[in-house]
């Protein structure tokens, strides 16, 4: 039987999000921007809510192009109000278009938003190393700093603890518990670093 991380349940979707999606390495700038708004959205509601609408989002929000998103009206946005596969809060989604404002800023000073995220963590996947003993945080002293920075750029429903979420969503961090097929999969396929 395999051996999982016990949060994706039974749930077919959960857990293929878990096998396949959550602790990958992240690199490209499209991709990092979707999911760092999608963990904004999450805020207050758990992350199944969230991936049952992801597709939603993906449709509404042309696909997470910071340009195109950027550029979004008040109207646009406030029908958008009116869609149910979506968050309807109206702070939230008028934040993906501030999100996409500060991410373009972020690309032009950085060369990519690649590499301003993983500056946070060295450019190197931290080791979570998770396992009973070693509970999962909700947040660290690098989402701590990268919110802070964030924030500063002007971006929104960036605090430390959904910045920690990105960065395990994105693989920034691997915190697969330590029987977790997949974290040994992870763990040996990239390079890791264990600063704390």
């Amino acid at each position: 039987m395999t051996k999982r991380c016990h949060w994706p349940g039974t749930d077919p979707e959960y857990l293929a999000y878990h096998d396949l999606e959550w602790g990958v390495p992240l690199h490209d700038d499209r991709l990092l921007f979707e999911f760092l708004c999608l963990e904004g959205q999450q805020a207050g509601l758990s992350w199944i809510t969230i991936l049952k609408k992801r597709d939603n989002y993906r449709k509404r929000f042309k696909n997470f192009d910071a340009v195109k998103l950027a550029r979004l009206t008040d109207d646009t946005i406030e029908q958008l109000l009116l869609d149910t596969g979506l968050i309807r809060n109206r702070l939230k989604l008028f934040g993906i278009r501030t999100n996409a404002q500060a991410f373009l800023a972020v690309q032009k000073e950085f060369g990519s938003f690649d590499r301003y995220v993983w500056s946070f963590v060295g450019g190197k996947t931290i080791d979570g190393r998770r396992g009973p003993s070693r509970p999962v945080p909700a947040t660290t002293p690098e989402s701590d700093a990268m919110s802070k920075d964030m924030k500063k750029r002007g971006f929104k429903f960036v605090g430390s603890t959904i910045c920690y979420a990105f960065m395990q969503a994105a693989g920034l961090v691997n915190d697969h518990t330590g029987h977790c097929f997949r974290y040994r999969e992870l763990r040996d396929s990239v390079p890791t670093s264990n600063p704390r």
